[in-house]
């Protein structure tokens, strides 16, 4: 199998030879030879700068069915002394991901980030590919402490490895924690090379040692929607169901919101009815009181009682 189409090849190719040609031996510190019949470097010099073979070079440039690694075409653009852009269009006809040399996060828009505030209080957060935390509301801070820092984007997947308050408020860690690793080498697979995933991935292991332990075993699944229990500062330990919705412009940003299970908002904090709440957090057993449903004018509405 070819491991570029041969148009991606030729045009790779022919890129390359654009930019030797518009640079001269002087600009590149090297001896003139006197006259030439073609402007620019010569393939030779251009491999001596990179430091890479002259005849893979060549088969290279002439669109031969082989393939660069990222660290040979990084390389090659130092050479060719190629600006952010032209190297981002290197990488792309190479076949590897665009770089992102800025660390800037992933763009999101306007409307989308106002979805979680108009969720609240049910918290609800936006994250990107890498679970950077593009959009949250006051709910979900809370929900998450030490998620939300100063000085620093908040990333979901660090919180949960690096912060040792997670290992409190997910009461199921280990399960959890182990799920949502997998769930990122899914999406790093779709990035091979990509400095954001490997980065993240790098600091995970070298923080945590379940997370170098686990990374190696391979374990792959998706992003879905299931159900958690959180540990919240007003009411013990709460079970919640979160929905995950992916973002139709940009698939691997998800809204996630989360709803506790019993119907009650922890914002809330205890009701009478819930009595003193035990040690572990769980509400005590029987049968709970009728809840409120709220209406489209934003007025409650109580549920009749059940028949006995």
């Amino acid at each position: 199998m070819p491991a570029h189409p041969p148009e991606r090849r030729r045009q790779l190719g022919a890129f390359l030879r654009s930019r030797r040609e518009r640079l001269t031996p002087e600009e590149c510190g090297l001896p003139s030879t006197g006259r030439r019949r073609t402007p620019g470097l010569r393939r030779e010099e251009l491999a001596l700068l990179a430091g890479i073979s002259a005849t893979w070079y060549t088969y290279l440039e002439q669109g031969r069915d082989i393939r660069a690694s990222e660290q040979v075409l990084t390389a090659l653009a130092v050479a060719l002394r190629l600006d952010r852009h032209e190297r981002d269009h290197l990488l792309g006809l190479a076949g590897h991901p665009r770089a992102d040399a800025t660390g800037e996060r992933e763009p999101l828009t306007a409307a989308a980030a106002a979805v979680p505030l108009l969720l609240q209080p049910a918290p609800a957060y936006v994250i990107g590919g890498t679970y950077d935390v593009l959009s949250h509301n006051a709910a979900a801070e809370e929900l998450f402490p030490g998620l939300v820092r100063e000085g620093r984007p908040a990333n979901f997947v660090r919180w949960v490895f690096l912060e040792p308050v997670a290992r409190d408020v997910v009461v199921d860690w280990e399960p959890e924690a182990r799920g949502l690793l997998a769930r990122l080498r899914t999406l790093a697979a779709r990035h091979p090379g990509d400095p954001r995933w490997t980065r993240l991935v790098e600091e995970l292991r070298e923080g945590s040692p379940q997370a170098r332990a686990w990374w190696s075993r391979y374990e792959v699944q998706p992003r879905h929607s299931g159900r958690k229990r959180l540990r919240h500062s007003g009411r013990g330990i709460v079970t919640y169901a979160y929905t995950a919705f992916h973002l139709a412009e940009q698939p691997e940003q998800t809204l996630v919101v989360y709803v506790p299970e019993d119907g009650h908002r922890p914002e809330d904090g205890p009701t009478p009815e819930d009595g003193p709440t035990p040690e572990d957090g769980t509400p005590p057993p029987g049968p709970r009181p009728p809840q409120a449903l709220a209406t489209p004018t934003g007025q409650e509405t109580p549920v009749p009682p059940r028949p006995q």
